[in-house]
């Protein structure tokens, strides 16, 4: 839920912190609140630093080497009736095109932005991103299973999902069984749901607990099984760059998890 901050209220806020202090603003929104009061350009000449926000608090520890005070204009650590909004103060421009802020990557890293290769980068990333995060709604269409209560399995279910720590690509391979009790779900099903939960911000524990927990519900069949074997390129790419490394993830929920028998054959199967 959004909740619209206005200068009234950012004023009142302000009026409350002492005038004689010195402040260093957090870039961005802190220093408009240190210019209200008693700016002063490094963490060093300040005697306190300022926020518009503390969310987390991820960037207040940030900040723990100084051992100056911390504080934020909004606490939502400190104000629960604030934890479940998305605070928009009137500095932040919501209509701000997102290519802006990939154009502003590209410089970061030294690029020139506006020559032939890169012009229209920011723009076709913005879509990229889009296209590929938007969740994919769909139907999990299921018929009666007429009596069939054998295992069903599907193999080599490729998917792609972006790693949420390092926004990396991460890709490969599912498998999805299932031990029907009195439904079936139509076979492209399964790798829709595979393709609901991969395309996502994700890491590859979620997804494989997010599939089967998924298949679950829809069908309470019998037993459930999900592996995934993924290539993450956050790991080849860099940091230890083990090209080639995989990684397999399992979740496993009745019959899988409780008959030996059950589980030997789906691991044999993968």
């Amino acid at each position: 839920m959004e909740y619209i901050v206005t200068w009234e209220e950012i004023k009142q806020r302000v009026s409350k912190l002492d005038p004689s202090k010195k402040y260093y603003g957090i870039p961005r929104g802190g220093q408009y609140i240190a210019a209200m009061l008693n700016p002063v350009d490094t963490v060093n000449d300040c005697d306190i630093i300022i926020d518009d926000l503390i969310d987390s608090g991820s960037t207040r520890d940030r900040y723990k080497y100084t051992a100056k005070p911390f504080v934020g204009l909004f606490d939502k650590t400190t104000e629960p009736e604030l934890r479940d909004k998305w605070l928009v103060f009137p500095w932040e421009m919501k209509n701000e095109p997102i290519e802006d802020n990939v154009r502003r990557i590209i410089q970061f890293i030294g690029e020139d932005v506006h020559r032939e290769g890169l012009r229209d980068t920011p723009k076709r990333y913005a879509k990229f991103l889009k296209e590929f995060l938007e969740e994919k709604e769909f139907n999990f269409t299921t018929f009666d299973s007429e009596g069939m209560d054998q295992m069903i399995v599907q193999r080599e279910i490729q998917f792609h999902s972006l790693c949420e720590h390092h926004l990396a690509p991460f890709f490969g391979t599912a498998t999805i069984a299932y031990i029907p009790n009195k439904k079936i779900v139509g076979l492209s099903k399964l790798s829709r749901v595979v393709d609901h939960y991969a395309n996502r911000l994700q890491n590859q524990e979620r997804i494989t607990q997010q599939i089967a927990d998924r298949i679950e519900n829809e069908l309470d069949p019998l037993g459930v099984a999900v592996s995934l074997t993924a290539e993450h390129l956050c790991m080849s790419m860099r940091g230890i760059k083990k090209v080639g490394a995989k990684t397999t993830t399992q979740c496993l929920k009745g019959k899988f998890m409780t008959d030996e028998q059950t589980r030997s054959e789906f691991m044999r199967l993968i």
